[in-house]
């Protein structure tokens, strides 16, 4: 029986570190320049000559100031901090770039959906139809604040406001503009017949719409959605909205529960369980010899800054980590914050202690670390696909360029051999590039049901 290809993206951020805090200060390390056009084009093109299936971009609207009160340890660390918006470099990599997909997180919670269709149907047009959402809805009270709020909503109402927010952007979507409204035609005289532009009303309790979607219909009309709440309210949202789920789990039995979850959530929605791709977190370190990657690893583990690390964690978890000394384990408590990231940590036969969170260990990445030569690698991701039941992985940076250059260039053509990753791109959208169906929502999808039927 052949064995399913696997799904890969390589996991960024528009800040100096993304999850592991400090490694911009190696030398050979170039994530200091994430706010360059040519750190992103570049990283594109290497992705792209990779067959990667797409990069996805993470994102947090807010300060990790949970540890010690303040936000000094991650700005000192480049920490996600500074962090610059995640959006404005996806038409310069689309630009160099043919096939590879954008999955860009944005949150929607200080948005507003009239103006956030018209962005992203603009981003899907400008990338030919490569464009996905990572729907997040903001977990840092400092977000809130500088948004001139008190605090953040809480984690379950998050979810009702996104509801609301997702079934206004299906109408202006899905359902403003019928197929042929954009004639373009010069003969007469008209770009586009108004009589096939419809008015959305939306009268929801978080937001409001009165208005004609602003943007015409995109390749994709709706981009690809991606979700990353594992939490339980969170599985609900993604079994309902998420094409893809990026998930974290530091055992294949922690992620074997939340794929299971997702997709028996998927079902209650009326959804098929395989209508939802599963993304694994993952560091890989990958060299030519084990003992070569190893020695990468040491290195690397080198350059992380602790309280960098630590604030990172602090503001995952919502625990402030400056209040335990080294050797105290962790221990769970019920926060606003990111709920599965403390439960994936505690809820274990054995928690981790603090210091474990400072090196390239499942505890410290919330998720697995793959060492070794590429077939050592190979064989580690294979094995926890098979576990888990993951469809493939988000691969975490760690030193750039030269960890993307690795996984292209090693362990890309050693999962090839196996038959375990694609050889060529396929054609259309990044929807049909990852589903095989057409350009638009399934017809099971929630989203589909805003969809103008055709004027007959």
């Amino acid at each position: 029986m052949p064995r399913r290809e696997l799904r890969l993206n390589t996991f960024q951020m528009a800040a100096p570190s993304h999850n592991w805090a400090g490694l911009w200060r190696h030398p050979r390390d170039n994530q200091s320049a994430y706010n360059t056009l040519t750190y992103w084009t570049e990283m594109a093109k290497t992705a792209e000559r990779g067959l990667l299936d797409g990069i996805f971009i993470a994102d947090v609207f807010g300060l990790y100031d949970v540890y010690g009160g303040s936000g000094d340890a991650a700005f000192a660390a480049g920490a996600q901090a500074p962090n610059a918006d995640p959006t404005l470099a996806i038409s310069a990599m689309a630009l160099v770039t043919q096939h590879i997909g954008f999955g860009v997180t944005s949150n929607l919670t200080y948005d507003h959906p009239f103006q956030f269709a018209r962005r992203f149907s603009t981003l899907d047009h400008l990338t030919g139809g490569r464009l996905g959402w990572n729907i997040v809805t903001g977990y840092l009270d400092s977000g809130a604040r500088g948004m001139g709020l008190a605090v953040n909503r809480d984690h379950d109402e998050r979810y009702e406001a996104a509801e609301d927010f997702l079934a206004a952007v299906y109408k202006l979507w899905e359902g403003s503009w019928e197929d042929d409204a954009a004639r373009r035609d010069k003969a007469a005289g008209v770009f586009t017949d108004p009589a096939k532009v419809h008015r959305v009303v939306h009268d929801g309790p978080y937001y409001k719409v009165d208005g004609r979607a602003l943007a015409e219909p995109s390749p994709q009309r709706t981009p690809v959605l991606y979700q990353a709440g594992t939490s339980g309210r969170g599985r609900v949202f993604a079994g309902r909205h998420a094409e893809a789920t990026f998930l974290n789990g530091q055992t294949p039995a922690i992620a074997a529960q939340a794929v299971k979850a997702v997709r028996e959530a998927a079902v209650a929605a009326g959804r098929g369980p395989r209508d939802v791709l599963t993304l694994l977190g993952a560091t890989v370190i990958v060299a030519r010899t084990s003992a070569e990657a190893h020695a990468l690893k040491a290195d690397y583990a080198r350059h992380i800054d602790a309280a960098g690390q630590l604030a990172l964690v602090s503001g995952w978890t919502g625990v402030d980590l400056a209040a335990l000394s080294l050797d105290d384990a962790l221990t769970f408590t019920k926060s606003n914050a990111i709920q599965s990231a403390l439960e994936n940590l505690t809820l274990r036969a054995k928690a981790p202690q603090v210091r474990d969170l400072l090196d390239f260990s499942p505890a410290g990445a919330r998720a697995p670390v793959f060492v070794g030569s590429a077939g050592e690698v190979a064989d580690q991701m294979l094995a926890w696909a098979d576990e888990a039941d993951v469809d493939g992985f988000n691969l975490v940076r760690t030193v750039m360029p030269e960890s993307l250059e690795a996984i292209v260039d090693l362990l890309v053509p050693e999962l090839q051999d196996r038959g375990a990753f694609k050889t060529a791109y396929g054609d259309g959208t990044l929807r049909e590039k990852l589903f095989g169906d057409g350009p638009k929502l399934k017809a099971s999808h929630p989203g589909a049901q805003f969809r103008r039927p055709p004027a007959g």
